[in-house]
């Protein structure tokens, strides 16, 4: 490396981008109207009437998490938890509140909400999943090693339940763990690209810089428009005093990068690393 050129601690900290993103929303669906009522029984219609509310409420609600309309989807989702369905709709109406609140920057409510879901339904994968996200999110470490272990006892051949307690781990600082469920994660699916880029920041963390770029490597072969690999790539090759590569690859990230920070820090390092 040149003398006198450090690696900011913005490039560093913008490495582990993945951590802490919820998964996608995997809700159940009530469709259909139901047949006209049979009967004048008052209770039996009125059973009928709240059946007919709850689905059209989840339809509503789910038609305004489509549109990031956090507000008015909690708000469907709020009165079917308060009509209290039976299962599996209340755990269901509770998990997509949940991600409403997330959406609306309301994670403690969130937990909650998932936590009561996973108490009604405890083979909910879904909420166990987004549960460990927003621990993550909220930077609630420990809660979110405990909320991954308890996802890999529920689903212990689950992919992404060993990829969350890997980011947990690799979060925590717990770097030997976090390669343990990285490295098992890969050896069932070589492929998955992700787990290869996460497995590069542990051995960048550790200082195996040639591990990181042959994980690297392995990551952008798999897809090569990856800009948050090709970010770390250039970060690597940068700590080893390999301007002019870092420098290329710093470019391609800013070109490949959807997130706008991402983008524009790639474009600040390529353009520090072109000035003479």
């Amino acid at each position: 490396m040149r003398a006198g050129f450090t690696l900011p601690a913005t490039l560093l900290a913008a490495m582990p981008l993945v951590l802490g993103m919820l998964v996608p929303a995997f809700a159940q669906t009530y469709g259909g109207a139901t047949a006209p009522p049979r009967t004048t029984d008052a209770a039996v219609l009125a059973a009928r009437a709240r059946d007919r509310e709850v689905r059209e409420r989840f339809a509503r609600g789910l038609e305004a998490e489509a549109r990031r309309d956090w507000e008015g989807a909690a708000a469907e989702f709020r009165r079917i938890v308060a009509l209290n369905p039976s299962e599996p709709q209340n755990s269901t109406a509770r998990y997509d509140l949940a991600l409403a609140e997330a959406g609306a920057g309301r994670d403690a409510e969130a937990v909650r909400l998932l936590e009561d879901a996973l108490h009604r339904d405890p083979g909910f994968a879904a909420a166990a999943a987004n549960l460990v996200a927003l621990q993550l999110r909220r930077g609630e470490v420990a809660a979110a090693r405990a909320a991954a272990d308890a996802f890999v006892a529920l689903a212990p051949r689950s992919a992404m339940a060993r990829y969350d307690r890997g980011l947990a781990a690799l979060r925590a600082g717990d770097l030997a763990a976090a390669r343990a469920d990285f490295r098992a994660l890969l050896d069932a699916d070589p492929a998955y690209a992700v787990a290869h880029y996460d497995l590069a920041l542990i051995e960048m963390r550790a200082g195996r810089d040639d591990a990181a770029l042959a994980e690297l490597g392995r990551a952008l072969g798999l897809s090569p428009a990856y800009a948050r690999a090709r970010f770390a790539l250039g970060a690597v090759l940068l700590r080893g005093g390999r301007r002019d590569d870092a420098r290329v690859a710093f470019a391609r990230c800013a070109q490949d990068a959807e997130d706008p920070a991402l983008r524009a820090l790639a474009t600040d390092m390529r353009d520090r690393l072109a000035a003479p």
